[in-house]
């Protein structure tokens, strides 16, 4: 177990995401494909908001917050694509610094959530991260072809 094998896993998916809305301007960010859905802006938030959802999940004796619906509520508040960036750049930050910040017998613990990750150990959350956010990535550019634009390639 490699702390720095995580951190480098964390980081190059920040990098592929950031890339593959790097066509999206401030403009498209309150466009949305049918009305149910998250704005690009709030896709974004959303896979911020995910990544400290693990990262606190993973860590936390109740376990991972199951409120969707109210955390929903502060996704939708996000109206701009830059606002949204940041989140997600601080989101990656936060999750490479709490690999800096505790030792990898802290990150091997399982996790003790009832539900979610049960018994894996915490540092199983880092392919959870990667994952969501590639889903998330793919819808992103999935919007960005509806918007007339081409999306970078990721890698």
């Amino acid at each position: 177990m490699d702390k720095h094998a995580f951190i480098g896993e964390l980081q190059v998916t920040q990098k592929f995401f950031n890339k593959s809305i790097d066509c999206l301007v401030e403009q498209d960010s309150t466009f949305k494909p049918k009305e149910a859905m998250y704005t690009v802006a709030q896709q974004i938030a959303h896979t911020a908001h995910t990544i400290e959802w693990f990262l606190e999940g993973a860590f936390s004796e109740k376990g991972f917050d199951m409120d969707f619906a109210e955390q929903a509520k502060e996704i939708v508040k996000f109206t701009s694509l830059e606002k949204a960036c940041t989140f997600l750049n601080d989101a990656f930050n936060q999750a490479v610094d709490a690999f800096n910040e505790k030792d990898m017998q802290e990150w091997a613990k399982p996790i003790t959530d009832p539900e979610i990750m049960t018994g894996l150990p915490r540092f199983s959350i880092v392919s959870a991260i990667v994952d969501h956010t590639a889903h998330h990535r793919g819808s992103l550019a999935v919007y960005a072809r509806m918007l007339g634009k081409t999306p970078s390639m990721p890698y």
